[in-house]
């Protein structure tokens, strides 16, 4: 240990009073209910109110939502904060001055881990329906595991759940260098596609950031990496690589077939097989996704009819992919996904239209930061030329400031597709009554519309999903 002489190794698992700046976060609140379950006094602060707060706040947690030295927890031992909160934050300032114990999310996660066996699922996209499905997987099939996640399981509604098992599935995040605190022993890498820029500078320092996460693994751990990343030096002894069906790769998916709006395949591997999979979610990607997890249960010596059981009865994660309106209701397909990097609108576009072919697909999508639509406008511009029909929301800053000459213009500019038109947030309803709803009833209702982006998009599926159903009968 690197603890000077006489010096106590502090327990992180066993505190009993503590405060979240920015409780609201997905990564945040999972950690927050992590010390719920331990019977600890657990409040924070939040700049809005989300349905994950409002959860929080039904299980006793207290929450405020301005910033206020008057209303935050004198009395916690541990203060926990991300790299989102301002560092002119009122309630982080006090905690300063007044030398409180402070700690990052992602060191916090790290100490908390460091006495449970880890399966830590690192990738710019990709890593929150892995981690689930490996932890769903897991959970199902009684094992039993700790899940901290980067999604609501639709399975549980949750983010977060314990079990007396001495395992933890962690969703491993890039952003911030958070992954470098974990140790993983097993690890995996999905997808290593330049993002996070405004932190790593370049492509070539994210992707050094990756494989000093894989160095990280513990001995004898197992390494998985996707086929498909840039060949790079990876150290592990034990390392296989994924593939959707690539049979160059350690393990891939074959003879995929496609039931209506989901797939069924066999895992393939040097050593074994597992057959008659059946995955009922959208997206070839999560056929991948999906090889990832089950090579992860299998390895945790899980048997293949409790595998293929959970992975039949996985429901997804929120926003990823989901199924608002599923194709077995009839009528108009819709989709709600996170997608906010020109891959991942890629995949989530020539997803829906593998599924559904000969149906028009109109996509609205919200872009998620300047930096990100500036260093990126033409990726995408060139995925969304894929849709039929495409709306732009305006940008959606987070954390950033307006940047001259950015906005969604910019993207549309961009693309070749002219069926494309820049809707405010507020108009949307009114031009999807006006413009979409009745072209759609015209032929037969048989569209799928998908929502996109990582912004706050998500608080117009539910009154798009009730235009749908009240207009389309």
């Amino acid at each position: 240990s690197d603890l000077p002489d006489g010096a106590v190794m502090k327990d992180y698992s066993n505190i009993s009073r503590i405060y979240f700046i920015g409780i609201g976060g997905i990564g945040m609140s999972a950690l927050a209910k992590y010390y719920l379950s331990k019977n600890a006094i657990v409040s924070g602060y939040d700049k809005t109110v989300t349905i994950l707060t409002r959860q929080m706040e039904d299980m006793g947690i207290a929450i405020h939502y301005e910033e206020s030295v008057e209303l935050l927890d004198q009395k916690a031992q541990l203060v926990v904060f991300t790299p989102a909160v301002p560092k002119d934050h009122k309630e982080l300032n006090y905690y300063l001055h007044n030398n409180y114990e402070i700690i990052k999310r992602s060191a916090l996660l790290g100490e908390i881990t460091k006495t449970t066996f880890n399966i830590c699922i690192a990738g710019t996209h990709g890593k929150t329906t892995i981690s689930t499905m490996t932890a769903h997987i897991l959970r199902d099939s009684g094992l039993g595991c700790n899940a901290f996640l980067g999604g609501i399981a639709v399975n549980y509604n949750t983010n977060f759940w314990n079990s007396p098992n001495n395992v933890s599935v962690a969703e491993a995040d890039e952003f911030d260098r958070s992954f470098l605190q974990l140790s993983p022993d097993i690890a995996l890498i999905s997808a290593m596609d330049a993002d996070h820029l405004d932190i790593y500078g370049t492509k070539e320092k994210m992707e050094e950031s990756f494989i000093e996460f894989a160095g990280r693994l513990r001995p004898g751990g197992l390494l998985l990496t996707n086929y498909h990343l840039p060949v790079k030096d990876f150290s592990a002894a034990n390392h296989l690589r994924y593939s959707v069906d690539n049979t160059g790769a350690d393990v891939f998916a074959a003879e995929i077939e496609m039931p209506e709006g989901g797939y069924r395949f066999t895992v393939v591997t040097k050593s074994w097989q597992l057959e008659d999979v059946q995955l009922k979610m959208g997206g070839l990607h999560n056929v991948e996704n999906a090889v990832a997890a089950i090579a992860i249960a299998h390895h945790m010596g899980i048997s293949d009819d409790a595998i293929k059981n959970a992975v039949k009865n996985f429901k997804g994660v929120k926003r990823r992919f989901e199924y608002i309106v599923s194709p077995s209701e009839g009528g108009i397909v819709f989709i709600d996904d996170y997608a906010h990097h020109p891959q991942e609108l890629d995949a989530l576009i020539s997803g829906a239209k593998n599924l559904f072919p000969g149906r028009k697909c109109t996509i609205i999508f919200q872009p998620h930061l300047f930096s990100r639509t500036k260093d990126f406008a033409e990726d995408f511009a060139e995925s969304l030329d894929q849709a039929d029909e495409v709306i732009l929301l305006p940008i959606y800053p987070a954390r950033e400031l307006p940047v001259q000459g950015v906005s969604s213009s910019l993207v549309k500019g961009f693309m070749k597709n002219k069926n494309a038109v820049q809707v405010s947030k507020e108009q949307l309803l009114e031009y999807l009554q006006l413009n979409f709803l009745p072209v759609a009833k015209n032929n037969g209702g048989g569209n799928v519309l998908i929502t996109a982006g990582a912004g706050d998009i998500d608080k117009l599926v539910q009154p798009i999903k009730e235009a749908l159903i009240s207009n389309i009968k």
